[in-house]
């Protein structure tokens, strides 16, 4: 037997389609809390010491390959092709060469199951080392196993074999004890059981289960650990996916209200992999935080916000419905309701960006506000500038984005128009209302309206013009009356036909 303490290699199985997820895309690409299925057991092997984990791909293979490596750069990882899916040991058999050298103990773990814990694995690794056992294997006990692989075990309750389900007579089927699908083994075991193992079962598949049955007659036996099955349940289908999304989501909620995060209905609370969260913040209900979102101590996170990339500081206020992607917030800034951050903002201490306010590529300095109904794309906006309601940078040309920029102390009223490339000094005035296309000098007022007209009495002339053009009434048939009685008038309004011919 090899030494409990020879280093662990671990293969996790991902070659699948997963028919019952009716999409085109492989089962172990589609994502939970921002990471892919079979990223999960790949990490918890990492962290178990495992080295390497090699990953078995088949369907969709390259595209799985990329995904673990981008998110995972740097780990020992390797990649085995099943290039016809024949069963699981079949699966396993495809990594040999990826773990040629390797004589120590090797886990194996299936691609579909993100809800596995460190804690879990580590069982199944040291139930074989202290049973100086030649193979162990994760064992769940369900109330309803239907489509689970049954543990048969002898009068002395020693792990015999699994029975699969469509080989499992109706008395098999009663046994309520199942296979996880989480095995560790001795390598030399390992390969040299799966060189015996055939198809002659339902559904003419090289089953890995059958390696039990090998253990079992071995001099150890086939150890077994009885293990949670809210830690090693796969996910088959879309319900089991939003499933387990739930369950590492409420993990998580319970983990950071323990380490000093204030979250409001945790139930409501969602997630990705990777967040980082401070003590002191705050998580109103129905935000979601996505990618590489940092929260500073102290930061509020208003409800229904959506956080993707974003970098907050300590004490900013994100006042409910806020989106901020790839964007980034000083100390005491106060964003929303209703704001959006696109990429490439910068909000700086204490400036405030209102309801309604899209920022794109945009600086915004110190103590600057932009309260109400603006869009600031390419500019750079100085500390404590005031920018008022309805204030839009025109950034683009039709071919080309130009800048905006905006010194320091500078008052811009509401509903102007800044056509960029502009530049407006320090304490700068625009009068509301001003579409300026020319630099303005720091400390001037500047006024670019069309000028007002107001043409006394046109009201009461209008309503003349349209009485007399409008046609004399028809009479109603059979009354003798005057052509064109009882017509109604036509209702001509302001911009009507009477007011285009008037000029």
């Amino acid at each position: 037997m090899t030494n409990s303490r020879a280093r662990l290699a671990a293969i996790v199985l991902a070659a699948g389609k997963g028919t019952r997820m009716k999409s085109q895309k492989a089962k172990v690409l589609h994502e939970i809390a921002g990471r892919p299925l079979a990223w999960y057991p790949v990490k918890r092997a990492l962290e178990l010491g495992a080295d390497p984990v090699v990953v078995v791909v088949g369907h969709q293979g390259q595209a799985v390959e990329a995904a673990l490596t981008a998110a995972l750069p740097g780990a020992p990882l390797r990649f085995a092709v099943q290039a016809e899916q024949l069963g699981t040991a079949h699966a396993v058999l495809a990594a040999k060469d990826a773990l040629a050298g390797h004589a120590g103990p090797v886990l194996i773990l299936s691609g579909d199951t993100p809800l596995l814990e460190t804690a879990t694995l580590q069982a199944v690794v040291d139930a074989r080392a202290d049973a100086k056992a030649p193979l162990a294997l994760a064992t769940m006990t369900l109330d309803a196993p239907t489509g689970y692989g049954r543990v048969v075990r002898d009068r002395r309750r020693r792990a015999q074999r699994v029975v699969e389900e469509k080989d499992a007579s109706a008395k098999q089927r009663a046994i309520r004890e199942v296979n996880a699908g989480l095995y560790c083994a001795d390598a030399a075991f390992l390969w040299k059981g799966l060189a015996k193992v055939g198809a002659k079962n339902a559904q003419r598949e090289f089953y890995l289960t059958d390696l039990v049955a090998m253990g079992a007659k071995a001099k150890g036996g086939a150890a077994t650990v009885g293990v949670p099955a809210a830690s090693a349940a796969g996910v088959n289908d879309r319900a089991e996916l939003a499933r387990a999304a739930r369950v590492l989501a409420d993990r998580r909620a319970d983990a950071l209200m323990k380490a000093g995060v204030s979250i409001e209905d945790p139930a409501r609370f969602d997630c990705d992999e990777g967040v980082e969260i401070a003590a002191d913040v705050t998580i109103e209900p129905g935000v979601r935080l996505r990618g590489r979102t940092r929260l500073g101590a102290g930061a509020v996170i208003g409800a229904g916000s959506i956080l993707v990339d974003a970098t907050i500081a300590e004490d900013v206020t994100v006042k409910p419905y806020t989106v901020i992607e790839d964007a980034t917030v000083a100390r005491g800034a106060i964003l929303g309701p209703f704001s959006r951050l696109r990429p490439g903002s910068e909000i700086g201490e204490e400036a405030h960006v209102g309801n309604f306010v899209e920022t794109k590529k945009t600086r915004l300095g110190q103590g600057a506000k932009a309260n109400h109904l603006s869009y600031l794309g390419d500019a750079v906006i100085g500390a404590r500038t005031n920018v008022g309601a309805g204030t839009i940078t025109c950034n683009y040309d039709g071919e080309k984005k130009n800048e905006t920029r905006i010194g320091e102390d500078a008052f811009i009223g509401s509903d102007s128009i800044l056509v960029a490339p502009i530049a407006i000094g320090d304490g700068a005035y625009v009068a509301a209302g001003s579409t300026l296309t020319d630099a303005v000098p720091a400390g001037a007022l500047a006024l670019g309206r069309a000028r007002q007209t107001n043409k006394e009495g046109w009201v009461a002339a209008h309503a003349a013009a349209r009485a007399a053009a409008a046609p004399a009434p028809t009479p109603a048939a059979g009354t003798g009356g005057t052509p064109g009685a009882g017509a109604p008038a036509e209702a001509g309004g302001v911009g009507g036909p009477s007011t285009r011919q008037a000029g």
